[in-house]
């Protein structure tokens, strides 16, 4: 039975959703105005492997996750670059693209952009209005006021009266209270904007989720997703604005992704720590970085180091070798492995358990193999692909794991697989300085030999 730690109550609880089989489910993603960095790596990953299990366990997931394609990050970066806004936001959304793809992260079910949803977030302002909860100030921005949600900080534990005592809040006569939050920006010359009822402008960060969540989810729905630093005051204020707007419950079950971090500190562009998606890559496997997401439970912080991603590798290198060469049959049901594996998955996605049972089956492969049991290692191998799909790994081609693809000045795979095989005749002649020579040869260019009988396999080192 599936356990989801509820950041709104602060404890694991059995999920249920709201219809039988049926989970909607909504994800705040990237504000696009540059490269993905790790941060967004984990968020990207945590909910895929979310998304991915589900449907392993016969749900029908409807997985929305938005992109923020208008802010003042956007307008500033657009301006310093002198291009028109929506040409840096396509070319970052398709950067965005290319690396979910090499991740191996599955796109979503629906991605909305908020400039697709103006009408939408007028028509929710406008309701906000209609009902007293949100006014127009006087420099024409209009805000949410937060002190007519009675339950404003149920999700973060925050109470406005702690917060005006304790934090030091920008005057803003244009407010009636400092928290509250604006719904709709008046434009600023040369500013992109849009037509509305109280001028020409652009929506605020908060509105966008709440207008595209209802517009595809409904009203209420089973999960809301996202980074630890979105609870407050980006959730927080979805909830508000949702839930006034509608009268409804807004979300259920409420996930938390934690931070990546270097040196006990937050990966993020503000701090100016981070690592883009695209830096990583080129010096680690995409598969790498993803396995090295998945040895913390998504909600603990992940601290980044080469250490890390080096292990990852090695740990990856275990599971691939015990496929390599298989002959796959019919993953048995019910086995001790897929019951360790779903009942890690189930305990709130606890992929480094999940691991273990993968490095289980890996074990027991290897001891069928020595002993010649064709059948368990053929099935064995099938259910540990079975498994290790189902968040994501073991999802290339085995001998490319090994191989690779060849850089300027290396040996070609063609070229390596030539000399091993004159290696394999000058043994069979037992010449056995040329067969010395060669794998010698071999490993100065960084190809490593294993014999396996009258076989030989190599890999890249």
């Amino acid at each position: 039975m599936l356990k989801i730690y509820n950041s709104l109550t602060n404890k694991k609880e059995t999920f249920t959703p709201i219809k039988a089989n049926k989970i909607r489910m909504y994800v705040c993603g990237m504000t696009v105005y540059d490269y993905c960095h790790l941060g967004h790596a984990r968020v990207m990953i945590a909910f895929d492997v979310v998304y991915r299990y589900l449907i392993s366990q016969g749900y029908d997931v409807n997985y929305v996750r938005n992109i923020t394609d208008i802010d003042d990050k956007i307008i500033q970066r657009a301006n310093e670059n002198g291009e028109n806004f929506q040409a840096l936001t396509e070319r970052f959304i398709d950067a965005m693209h290319e690396d979910e793809r090499a991740l191996g992260v599955k796109p979503p079910s629906a991605e909305p952009k908020a400039t697709d949803n103006i009408e939408e977030i007028i028509n929710m302002i406008t309701t906000l209005i209609d009902k007293g909860i949100a006014y127009q100030g006087d420099s024409g921005d209009v805000y949410y006021a937060v002190a007519k949600f009675a339950d404003y900080g149920k999700l973060s534990g925050r109470n406005l009266d702690d917060l005006r005592a304790g934090d030091r809040v920008a005057v803003n006569t244009d407010k009636n209270d400092p928290f509250d939050f604006v719904l709709w920006k008046m434009a600023k010359e040369n500013e992109p904007y849009w037509e509305s009822p109280w001028g020409k402008g652009r929506p605020g960060w908060h509105i966008e989720c709440s207008a595209m969540a209802t517009k595809i989810l409904g009203n209420h729905f089973d999960i809301h997703g996202g980074g630890h630093d979105l609870q407050f005051p980006h959730h927080e204020n979805e909830i508000a604005q949702s839930e006034a707007c509608t009268g409804e419950h807004f979300a259920n079950y409420w996930m938390h992704n934690g931070f990546i971090r270097i040196d006990e500190e937050k990966m993020s562009k503000s701090l100016g720590n981070f690592f883009t998606i695209r830096e990583v890559l080129e010096k680690y496997k995409a598969e790498e970085i993803r396995y090295f997401m998945l040895t913390s439970q998504y909600r603990s912080p992940l601290n980044y180091s080469t250490e890390q991603l080096d292990a990852a590798g090695a740990s990856l290198d275990r599971l691939y070798t015990a496929m390599r060469g298989l002959k796959l049959g019919t993953a048995p049901k019910n086995s001790s492995y897929e019951t360790h594996f779903i009942n890690a998955m189930n305990d709130d996605f606890n992929t480094p358990e999940a691991l273990s049972a993968l490095f289980d089956l890996a074990r027991d492969i290897n001891i069928a193999r020595d002993s010649k049991d064709h059948k368990k290692t053929s099935e064995l191998g099938a259910l540990l692909l079975e498994l290790a799909n189902g968040i994501g790994l073991l999802e290339g081609d085995i001998e490319a794991w090994f191989k690779g693809v060849n850089t300027e000045g290396e040996l070609s795979n063609g070229a390596v697989d030539a000399l091993v095989q004159q290696r394999l005749n000058a043994k069979t002649d037992k010449d056995w300085s040329l067969a010395d020579k060669i794998r010698d040869d071999l490993q100065e260019q960084g190809i490593s030999l294993e014999d396996s009988g009258a076989e030989t396999i190599w890999r890249r080192t």
